[in-house]
């Protein structure tokens, strides 16, 4: 984490998180409740495994499949990829 603090990366890493649910969704990024579960929002699991494949892509991560049903909301999975980030020293 060069230079950020971890409450700058969690904002940074919630923010990308609420634009690719976004997309998934076909809504506007605006309509996303981080507190609201991925599943109450109408993430399916195709999408939720297509977000694994766009973490690992964008963090440098390896994660869980089960990741979106380990952590529903947006803000306890931005909190869990900034914590396993900085563990690693992914990113």
């Amino acid at each position: 984490m060069t230079g950020q603090t971890l409450t700058e990366s969690i904002d940074e890493t919630r923010a990308w998180l609420i634009q690719r649910i976004a997309e998934y969704l076909e809504k506007d990024a605006a309509e996303i409740d981080v507190d609201a579960t991925f599943e109450a929002q109408g993430l399916d699991s195709m999408a939720a495994l297509s977000l694994c494949d766009d973490i690992e892509d964008q963090m440098g991560l390896v994660v869980e499949p089960t990741l979106a049903w380990d952590h529903p909301t947006i803000d306890a999975m931005a909190a869990f990829l900034v914590k396993t980030a900085a563990e690693s020293g992914a990113r």
